[in-house]
């Protein structure tokens, strides 16, 4: 293990926060529940955040940006809504501060806001608000926007990039003329979550549908990715609404039909946060540190030197230009570690815990036989190859990393998935080999709430590729016709 990371069969909690501290992702900040993201793990944010950006304007939609701040009275216009997200508010009541004459500092009681402010859990009010201005005709439909934003939700018990007061996400907020235009959008998004999820990520993902209990507040319909961390928990990657016209009708937006009828628009929102980077860590990584994909590591490539006397290293240095101009050609990026402050095995030992896909070592022995070594960050072997076509080498070999993270991650759902028919064995299961358990249910919200209560198991989703079985449900024995997905989950 590495600089004291404990082992994940030992404590998984205290292994997954150790990794993020470590290896210099994030750290605590003063404000209980909110995190510092350092510049290695914001990079892995600024890959995500590219990626998904290109995606999404690929299929045309805009950037936009909204307002933090939101009037307490919007969130009174969506029943449901509000009620999802009260007890998650952060409120403000006012607008300065002052010295109360012995050196403290106080709110200033006569800046009190005639009406308090809401900093966003999410924006569909103010959007909603904003798009009755933007929205008269069926011509000015859809409106396909996403916002790259911050918000906040007052989370009790908060855990690194998993579950923070504060967080970093896309928001899509969409507004259509039809409902099927609106449920084909969602299940659009849906597709780009979980191609970048596979593609990216190296991450299996089930498509599925939300039960009614599980719904976003305020959806008539919730579609998810779901995913398999390496202690058999689940985690919820990411979500797309269908918002039928709940919405529209709560911030009356209308427009005119080409029949020229008045009617209430039909909504989406879809969104994924910095959540992603916590399942990129629990999905892949071991006990010697993080295994990051190449598509989202944030160096692919590190370079390491090994010599006793600085004209050596001139030479490596002159050698690994010219590999460092090829490698960058082909979109790989490169760090070429000289720093004569740390030892080469402190250096290896950095890169293992940071999780860079591939080790180049170089010395003066390499140099007069035209050869480099190689080692692989996720299966941990070593090889010496010729330097010669050592670009197109190191370009294959990321890309059979990539894949053989992925397919790791694969074979590890398949063996943790399970199929149970009785309250028992699906007890047992959860207790004995956690991971997803496919089981079938009478499709009540009371039965739902009762496996969760007794096991702490919720349904993650009805899955979208189903296929339809007669059963019993393993809780009532009442009839079901196809399973569903259950975990305990984050």
């Amino acid at each position: 293990m590495s600089k004291g990371v404990i082992s994940k069969d030992e404590d998984y909690s205290q292994w997954f926060n150790d990794l993020i501290i470590k290896s210099d992702m994030a750290e605590y900040s003063p404000v209980r529940g909110c995190m510092i993201i350092k510049p290695y793990g914001y990079s892995i944010w600024e890959k995500i955040q590219a990626q998904l950006d290109k995606m999404f304007k690929e299929t045309g939609h805009q950037n936009a940006y909204f307002p933090l701040l939101i009037p307490k009275s919007f969130f009174s216009k969506e029943a449901s809504h509000v009620e999802g997200f009260a007890k998650e508010c952060a409120v403000v009541t006012h607008y300065r501060l002052k010295n109360d004459g012995t050196g403290n500092i106080v709110v200033d009681e006569d800046a009190k806001l005639e009406e308090e402010l809401i900093i966003r859990p999410t924006s569909e009010t103010i959007i909603w608000n904003t798009y009755r201005g933007w929205i008269q005709s069926y011509r000015d439909l859809p409106i396909l926007v996403n916002q790259w934003a911050n918000v906040m939700r007052w989370e009790m018990r908060t855990r690194l990039f998993l579950r923070t007061s504060e967080f970093l996400w896309q928001e899509g907020h969409t507004a259509h003329a039809t409902a099927e235009e609106a449920v084909a959008e969602t299940e659009q998004m849906l597709d780009i979550y979980a191609e970048f999820a596979e593609n990216w990520m190296a991450l299996p993902v089930v498509k599925g549908r939300k039960t009614a209990n599980e719904r976003f507040a305020g959806a008539l319909d919730t579609y998810c990715i779901e995913a398999l961390m390496q202690d058999g928990k689940a985690l919820q990657a990411g979500t797309s609404h269908f918002l039928g016209q709940n919405f529209a009708k709560a911030f009356d937006v209308k427009f005119t039909t080409r029949d020229n009828k008045q009617d209430f628009v039909w909504a989406t929102s879809w969104g994924v946060s910095t959540r992603l980077i916590g399942a990129l860590i629990m999905a892949h990584s071991d006990d010697a540190g993080l295994v990051l994909p190449p598509k989202l590591a944030p160096i692919q490539v590190v370079i390491v030197p090994i010599y006793k006397h600085p004209e050596e290293l001139d030479a490596i240095t002159e050698y690994v230009k010219g590999l460092t101009k090829e490698l960058r050609s082909k979109d790989v990026t490169v760090k070429f570690d000289n720093r004569d402050t740390h030892r080469p095995g402190a250096k290896f030992a950095e890169y293992e815990l940071k999780g860079v896909p591939l080790r180049v070592a170089i010395g003066s022995r390499d140099m007069q036989n035209g050869t480099v070594e190689l080692a692989r960050r996720d299966t941990k072997t070593k090889e010496t190859v010729q330097q010669d076509g050592l670009a197109a080498h190191i370009t294959a070999l990321l890309e059979e990393i990539q894949t053989n993270i992925y397919t790791k991650a694969s074979t590890f759902r398949a063996e943790n998935t399970t199929e149970v028919d009785t309250y028992e064995e699906f007890k047992r299961m959860l207790d004995e080999q956690p991971g997803f358990i496919s089981a079938h249910w009478d499709g009540t919200s009371e039965t739902e709430q009762k496996i969760k209560d007794e096991t702490k198991a919720t349904i993650r989703c009805i899955p979208l590729n189903n296929k339809q079985e007669e059963g019993k449900c393993i809780l009532t024995g009442n009839p079901s016709t196809q399973r569903v997905l259950f975990a305990r989950a984050y």
